[in-house]
């Protein structure tokens, strides 16, 4: 019987044959912690010249500062060496390209007839709006460090460049 995971699975199998990894601490080595979408078209790692155990990645929908983005930073601040703070959106991403939380609750409902008022998705059509609150977030979140280095990019999907927007 063919299950829907066969395939990453079996890739697994190979990738624990090879696997290098072993050992590696879990702080980030180069004390960054990145926010970024879950969007495929985003490759951390590369795009920042980064390898495995350089960063904490914390990745959501639409790359929004969320409460629970805020949790996982304090950890990450007090418990696993980070630093200082990327939050990095996209270009044409879906969740800056809506009107609002009520247009994806409408889509979904419509498409797939599934209520999903009881979520919020934390769309914004200011992308760059968006980024400046998430950042005072991070700045005026009173368990993180004051001095904690955050900053804002936009990351262009075309071209692979990121644009430094708040420092």
């Amino acid at each position: 019987m063919s299950n829907a995971f066969d395939d990453v699975i079996g890739a697994n199998d190979a990738y624990a044959r090879e696997f290098g990894l072993a050992g590696l601490q879990p702080v980030a080595a180069r004390g960054l912690a990145l926010v970024t979408c879950m969007d495929s078209r985003i490759e951390p790692l590369d795009m920042l010249g980064l390898g495995p155990g350089d960063a904490k990645i914390l990745r959501n929908a639409g790359a929004r500062v969320t409460d629970d983005t805020l949790r996982t930073l304090v950890l990450a601040v007090y418990l696993l060496g980070v630093e200082r703070v990327l939050v990095l959106p996209h270009t044409k991403c879906k969740m800056a390209s809506v009107s609002g939380d009520d247009e994806v609750h409408d889509l979904i409902k419509e498409q797939y007839g599934v209520d999903t008022r009881s979520l919020e998705f934390h769309t914004d059509n200011d992308q760059m709006g968006a980024l400046k609150h998430d950042l005072e977030r991070v700045r005026h979140h009173p368990l993180l460090p004051k001095d904690l280095p955050v900053a804002g990019a936009l990351y262009d999907v075309d071209t692979g460049r990121i644009e430094l927007v708040d420092a």
